[in-house]
């Protein structure tokens, strides 16, 4: 029978292992060898069935046994070693605090998922992979952060395989206070509660759940308690689930509910107001209406003025390639909240219409929370530079007057985090070869640090606890009901076989049925007698995506036909604990999605961190980092007619690389290790090792984004906002009189017909500034290499030009004097833009006038 309540019972921990609690608390052990060790070593068996988790493992183990480890006197040195670890780990002065010159004093994270852990399943794929990866390294390097999100009572979903091949989802309930998390309690020790009041005289309250994440306060908001209705209590009840009106509510609990959170939180800690608050996608951009709303109601503020200043100190990171990824909403549901009463003193119409698709193509019924995004961030970023570029092409529109290329929406590559996802057994030759030093100074090609004997015998460990994973799975998935478990699973895999990873979301662009475009080739390449290959796969569909779950029941079907079930498998309920035995255990890691359809895709560089090679189409991370000793790239077919086509030539070009140019290497063997593969893995690993760390990416977002985001934020709250409402005004006026900005004249003198490098062009442009200042434009001369179209190359330069004289008739000259230093075709303009200080894009206005 079901239990109709569960919750888990602490035990009374003798004062000698009191230590254990707070390493316990801390998901520093997560990524701690030494920690994670500790907890497993009290009973290994028990460990692995209550997945690994310490919280729930001091609630497992029975008094009996705590009280025997209070007298093991190995055991508490190694208890107190570990929390000495940790104090020191805590509270040491870090990469950040090392760093010098002005910084942030307070950084507010948000994301609508964070992947930390296995035990804490408050992810769905990368997106939450990549937000725990950077609380993790912001950890690392002591960066003051504090990481804002949902706790949702049901995870994301448990994933089996039906007989059928059918996806099938579980949502097993998760109790906060056996994962380790603690409540936020006010100084009289009662739950502190946020609270939102929404349409129709309906209230949403929210407790706050804390995970320590190292050095990072994690800050969840839980709708499950007593002050709500049945109805508001469900609004966190999964991630990713419900329509749009339960999207929205948990998306105005994200970001208005965590804004309160971390205001609730700080205060009561002492510590102080973020100066930057970094939205990781746009899930959460209701945070910046709502820090409008506290500057026009506490600090009388103008609208204008609370637009600026919450620019000022917001990075907004867009993480989707195509618009279907972005969560948009009906103009009618947003007016609907803006005018309840929630954001106190915002103009409602205003406030929406900064989400509003209103270029040509949008639909102004829609309310698009990427829009909303760009608009309350002044520094915003894609996550690799394929993905910046793509976002410039995708979000132009923003900034009708302005090319492509300055579209200011820059770009920072992911990352992730290499003690989190190196395997242990790699770890350990680490650390003999080169001690405990930061992995991205590694030398891997040093064969005397460490030998091929020794790598290869590791790489193989690895792949041994793949195989031995991925027997206990299927196992497990085939036994249910007590049948009886085949006597093939027992030959499943081979560690000495060419092992083929790939796992990750199921969505269509990310086509994981691609290698079965050519079923009879495939299996020829699976079941070759004598190098044969296979294939181990993992992934979750959306539960609403059919189409997704039906390419799942595709690749099952195919992995059971009798023929090829040894050499290919789909692992159900990919997850992080499968991840760290799959990356390791891969000889490739296969990605082959739809180019420009992936934003980034970190999975391929957890397999390269574990010397595993890539094998992918040019898209994300690949496509600025493959060099061609790392792996493979698949071509892409773009000149394709269409999608058969398209999927046919490129899964040909899978099938070719595989055969002729993966199993010759990796079977062509020196004593029986294969020489010229491990010199492919010793190059990735020391080379990627140096890029695909979430240390690299979190340090490039410190110093690119978060420190002059939090120098701009200071700045306009000094003296009374007084630079605000100078920005405010100077936005006002160029918005007042762009339409009457033009450039009447280009004149230019010095060049004879035939240039030559040395010559001085002499530039006077006459423009008219009808009601503006010289001092409130730029006048620019753009000058470099021109093509056949005579467009400027994209790597122009640019010359500003200077005003002379008095204006007459509203119009004023700018001149300037330009030795040519670029020989070949050369060409040049002349433009006008907004000029200020605080303005992070030369064209962050979208205001642009070029000479005709």
């Amino acid at each position: 029978m079901k239990a109709i309540r569960t919750f888990t019972v602490r035990p009374v921990l003798a004062e000698t292992l009191a230590p254990l609690d707070r390493l316990a608390s801390n998901w520093r052990w997560s990524w701690s060898r030494a920690t994670h060790a500790l907890f497993a070593s009290m009973d290994p068996a028990l460990w692995d069935d209550i997945g690994a988790n310490p919280a729930r493992m001091l609630g497992a183990l029975g008094q009996s046994r705590l009280d025997e480890l209070s007298r093991d006197e190995e055991f508490l040195a190694r208890v107190r070693e570990e929390d000495e670890r940790l104090t020191a780990y805590l509270e040491g002065d870090r990469w950040f605090q090392r760093l010098e010159g002005d910084k942030p004093v307070h950084i507010a994270y948000f994301s609508p998922e964070f992947g930390v852990d296995g035990s804490l399943p408050q992810y769905s794929g990368g997106l939450g992979i990549l937000a725990g990866d950077h609380l993790k390294s912001a950890s690392d390097l002591g960066v003051p952060l504090t990481g804002v999100g949902l706790f949702y009572r049901a995870g994301y979903f448990r994933q089996s395989i039906g007989d059928d091949g059918w996806q099938r989802e579980a949502y097993p309930l998760l109790d906060p206070y056996g994962l380790g998390l603690t409540l936020l309690r006010d100084r009289a020790g009662t739950p502190v509660e946020i609270a939102l009041d929404l349409p129709g005289d309906r209230r949403l309250h929210a407790r706050v759940w804390i995970a320590d994440i190292g050095r990072i306060p994690l800050l969840l908001l839980d709708s499950e308690t007593p002050s709500n209705t049945d109805e508001m209590r469900r609004v966190t009840d999964r991630l990713y689930g419900g329509g749009g009106e339960h999207r929205l509510l948990q998306e105005l609990l994200l970001g208005v509910g965590g804004v309160r959170a971390v205001r609730a939180w700080s205060e009561l800690t002492g510590r102080p107001a973020p100066d930057v608050y970094h939205t990781n996608e746009g899930h959460a951009g209701f945070q910046g209406l709502e820090r409008m709303s506290e500057l026009i109601t506490h600090d009388g503020l103008s609208f204008d003025e609370a637009l600026a200043q919450v620019r000022a100190g917001t990075v907004f990171t867009t993480h989707t390639p195509v618009p279907a990824g972005i969560d948009r909403f009906s103009r009618e549901l947003i007016a609907n909240v803006l005018t309840s009463g929630l954001f106190q003193g915002l103009d409602a119409g205003r406030a929406i219409a900064l989400g509003l698709e209103t270029w040509n193509g949008g639909d102004q019924g829609v309310f698009n929370m990427a829009v909303l995004g760009l608009h309350l961030g002044q520094h915003a970023n894609g996550v690799s530079v394929l993905h910046g570029e793509v976002s410039r092409g995708m979000f132009g529109m923003l900034w009708p007057g302005v090319d492509t290329d300055e579209v200011p929406i820059t770009s920072i590559t992911n990352g992730v985090h290499a003690p989190t996802w190196v395997h242990p057994a790699l770890k350990a030759v680490s650390e003999r070869a080169w001690g405990d030093a930061h992995t991205d100074t590694h030398d891997w090609t040093d064969r005397a640090a460490v030998t091929d004997a020794e790598l290869w015998g590791v790489r193989q460990q690895m792949k041994g606890g793949l195989v031995a994973e991925a027997r206990r799975r299927v196992a497990a998935s085939l036994s249910t009901g007590g049948n009886h478990t085949p006597a093939w699973v027992d030959d499943l895999l081979d560690p000495e076989v060419l092992t083929i990873g790939f796992a990750r979301r199921v969505p269509t662009y990310k086509r994981l049925t691609l290698m079965l475009r050519d079923p009879e080739r495939l299996t020829k390449l699976l079941t070759d007698p004598e190098r044969p290959v296979q294939i181990v796969i993992g992934g979750k569909s959306h539960p609403a995506d059919d189409s997704g779950k039906i390419l799942i029941q595709q690749l099952v079907r195919f992995s059971r036909d009798p023929k090829v079930r040894g050499r290919i498998v789909f692992l159900p309920d990919y997850d992080i604990t499968l991840a760290k035995d799959l990356y390791p255990g891969c000889d490739v890691w296969l990605n082959n999605p739809l180019r420009p359809l992936e934003a980034c895709g970190t999975s391929g560089m957890k397999a390269a961190l574990n010397g595993a090679l890539n094998l992918s189409i040019l898209d994300g991370w690949w496509d600025e980092w493959f060099d061609g000793e790392n792996g493979w790239a698949i071509p892409t077919a773009d000149t394709a007619s269409n999608d058969e086509e398209r999927d046919d030539a490129e899964a040909a070009a899978l099938y070719d690389l595989i055969e002729h140019q993966l199993v010759p290497k990796f079977y062509e063997r020196e004593g029986g290790i294969p020489t010229a593969w491990l010199g492919m893995v010793r190059h990735t690993m020391t080379d990627l090792g140096k890029k695909a760390t979430s240390d690299r990416m979190v340090r490039d977002y410190v110093q690119r984004l978060y420190v002059p985001a939090a120098a701009h934020d200071v700045a306009l709250r000094a003296n009374g906002f007084a630079l605000a409402r100078e920005v405010a005004a100077f936005v006002g006026r160029i918005k007042g009189a762009w339409n009457r900005i033009s450039i009447a004249s280009v004149d230019s003198s010095g060049i004879p017909a035939q240039a030559q490098a040395g010559d001085a062009l002499e530039v006077r442009a006459d423009v008219r500034l009808d009601g503006l200042s010289p001092d409130d434009v730029a006048v620019e001369l753009l000058y470099g290499r021109t093509d056949e179209d005579d467009a400027l190359a994209r790597d122009h330069s640019v010359y500003r030009l200077s005003p002379t004289g008095e204006g007459v008739d509203g119009i004023r000259t700018f001149t300037g004097t330009l030795p040519l230093s670029v020989t070949g075709t050369f060409g040049y303009t002349v433009r006008v833009r907004p000029a200020h200080p605080q303005l992070v894009s030369p064209v962050e206005l979208g205001y642009v006038t070029y000479a005709s």
